[in-house]
């Protein structure tokens, strides 16, 4: 096992966000003193040299590369241009200062989108770039396969210790509930939520609900790459999910069970599904000795327990963002 200091400098960075939020907690909870974080008014990282003068400055040990622009289907489809151009340049950017400024070793998230569409299931690492992408998020999807050529390349040539950590689908605390740009399950507890305060009966859900997906609390995955910080000594992307899926209508379901139950779902089958399944082949992680603990109804339930308890903040969150893009709240899946 990799001893790491309690006092290492480790950078997270989009600490704010889903996953780096989740990140420090259980940083902080193992007792490590010295994370080193920036807001974007701090250090935009889409500009290369901002970055390098603040690896210089910070001298981080370790990075954890959790800053992206993410969102659901309908922000890929209105924004592609956006999500391929910052993806492109934070993960550039971060890796390339990473380098010049040598760390003991990097963590890259990338995402599941990263495999074709219709590859095998349960997904290998091995089906990277074995077949053509699901079009409905390509250009974030090819912004995630660069970044995870980038650690290979990096490692490659130059012996730096960059490892590519593939997630599934993700939801918790801090996620991004707005229904525009929200995966399908924060935006579907957002809809419901709002559906049982104006006492509306009816919801709609984006799709047929026949895609099946694979669903990891935020917590888990946090858990599992200080996992992999400590014990993978590999070169090959690591896949980090449950090993189980169920479908959209199932999970739209048991968020309905937990948020509104008296609330009717309306599938709208003139809209997108999505890539027909995702799910993870976690055999090398589990065969390092790891596997997700938080089963998705306590999970669910943990979620809209932390929704309510700062309804407030992510009512304004969601307000903001709409208002920043013109456009009137949409379901989303």
């Amino acid at each position: 096992m990799r001893e790491i200091p309690l006092d290492a400098r480790i950078y997270v960075a989009g600490h704010r966000g889903l996953v780096g939020s989740a990140l420090v907690r259980r940083l902080r909870r193992e007792g490590f003193t010295r994370l080193l974080t920036a807001t974007r008014a701090e250090l935009d990282l889409r500009r290369p040299a901002d970055v390098e003068r603040w690896f210089a400055r910070e001298r981080p040990e370790y990075v954890l590369v959790a800053a992206g622009t993410v969102g659901g289907i309908q922000a890929n489809a209105s924004r592609p241009a956006e999500f391929l151009h910052d993806n492109l340049a934070i993960h550039s950017s971060v890796l390339h200062a990473a380098f010049l400024h040598p760390v003991e070793r990097l963590l890259y998230f990338g995402s599941s989108c990263i495999y074709p569409r219709e590859c095998p299931q349960p997904i290998r690492e091995e089906s990277l770039l074995t077949g053509p992408l699901e079009p409905t998020n390509a250009p974030y999807a090819v912004a995630k396969i660069a970044g995870v050529t980038l650690c290979r390349a990096y490692r490659e040539q130059y012996g730096c210790d960059f490892v590519a950590v593939m997630p599934t689908n993700l939801y918790g605390p801090n996620d991004d509930f707005d229904p525009e740009s929200a995966h399908v399950l924060p935006a579907l507890m957002h809809r419901l939520h709002r559906a049982r305060r104006s006492g509306r009966r009816r919801v709609a859900v984006w799709g047929t609900g026949t895609p099946r997906r694979e669903l990891m609390h935020v917590d888990d995955l946090a858990d599992a790459s200080l996992f992999l910080m400590r014990h993978y000594e590999g070169a090959s992307h690591v896949n980090v999910g449950t090993g189980e899926d169920l479908s959209i209508r199932e999970l739209a379901e048991r968020v309905r069970d937990c948020v509104a139950p008296e609330v009717e779902l309306a599938f709208d089958a003139t809209k997108p599904d999505g890539a027909p399944r995702k799910l993870l082949d976690v055999s090398l992680l589990r065969g390092l000795g790891w596997r997700a603990r938080i089963g998705l109804t306590e999970g669910i339930a943990s979620t809209y327990a932390w929704y309510l308890a700062h309804e407030g903040s992510s009512r304004r969150r969601v307000a903001t963002a709409s208002a920043a893009r013109g456009g009137v709240l949409q379901g989303a899946a």
